[in-house]
């Protein structure tokens, strides 16, 4: 596997260890729970997988050339390792509420079927642009994963973050939301 995306599957596998499932669905007023920030990764990587086998299927890349914008996204995204605050969820990777238990124990896996895949296309096609990515436009698969790794690596602080705030609440007030 993967360099980045071995470490994007021990980073959030390290994130969510030793978290309840009431931990789990715990938020402040406004925010995502965990499961549902693991449930929206999970939903991410389903998406790549999908749009990856549409390219396969087509027998070519679905680019298309990116705007200034795109490349002014790719660049801080991927070369500065940043992924802004604020940004809404493009529709299909906002949480529908899947069970916890479940997209915990399956989002490892949709990692390693993801890197399959885009390894798959990247073998097939070769190095160049393969897929656009909804917000960033044609990536190649180095910068796939790299995205991938970043984003991950962004939602793993807020459920860090989510773990940080339950430490310091009181154990009935959490149970009882």
């Amino acid at each position: 596997m993967d360099s980045l995306l071995r470490e994007l599957k021990e980073t959030i596998l390290a994130a969510v260890e030793g978290i309840s499932p009431e931990q789990m669905r715990w938020h402040p007023t406004g925010k995502w729970c965990a499961a549902e920030i693991l449930e929206h990764l999970y939903l991410t990587y389903t998406g790549t997988i999908k749009g990856f086998e549409r390219a396969l299927e087509a027998g070519k890349p679905s680019t298309t050339n990116a705007t200034l914008a795109q490349r002014w996204g790719t660049l801080v995204v991927l070369s500065f390792n940043y992924l802004p605050e604020g940004r809404k969820a493009p529709k299909g990777t906002v949480p529908k509420g899947l069970p916890a238990e479940q997209v915990k124990a399956e989002v490892q896996m949709k990692i390693s079927e993801m890197e399959q895949i885009i390894a798959k296309c990247e073998k097939q096609f070769g190095r160049g642009k393969l897929l656009d990515h909804p917000v960033l436009g044609p990536l190649t698969a180095a910068q796939w994963r790299k995205f991938h790794l970043v984003h991950g690596l962004h939602h793993v602080k807020q459920i860090l973050g989510l773990r940080r705030q339950l430490r310091e609440l009181p154990e009935a007030y959490t149970r009882a939301r």
